[in-house]
């Protein structure tokens, strides 16, 4: 399965990005899927996740009422929606696929399936 995101940048303060994730290799499996974020010199967070039917989802709390995740399984294609950006959302940004999503967590395996990431910077 490879995965990849795209839609990274550089944005202002209050500004809005919308992250993509394209996944492909998976002709008859649909996963849950999450992102991921690593600031410099802090470890990889979770921050969003959506469960394969579309009817989970999970948001970590310095995110919720900013960022919402959606997905188009015809597509093949995972989206973040992040609005209100602020300087502290600065990271990479990571998709992945095959992850443990509930509506209290998300949690990234060994099996799951990452892309190579998208760099999000927030100016102030």
């Amino acid at each position: 399965v490879q995965v990849q995101e795209s839609g990274g940048g550089l944005v202002q303060a209050g500004g809005s990005l919308r992250l993509s994730c394209t996944s492909s290799g998976s002709a008859s499996i649909v996963y849950n899927m999450g992102w991921f974020r690593q600031a410099p010199g802090k470890e990889r967070e979770g921050i969003s996740c959506i469960n394969w039917s579309g009817d989970t989802t999970y948001y970590v709390d310095s995110v919720k009422g900013r960022f919402t995740i959606s997905r188009d399984n015809a597509e093949n294609t995972l989206y973040l929606q992040m609005n209100s950006l602020k300087p502290e959302d600065t990271a990479m940004y990571y998709c992945a696929a095959a992850v443990a999503c509930t509506s209290s967590d998300v949690r990234a395996g060994r099996n799951a399936y990452w892309g190579q990431g998208t760099q999000v910077t927030v100016s102030s």
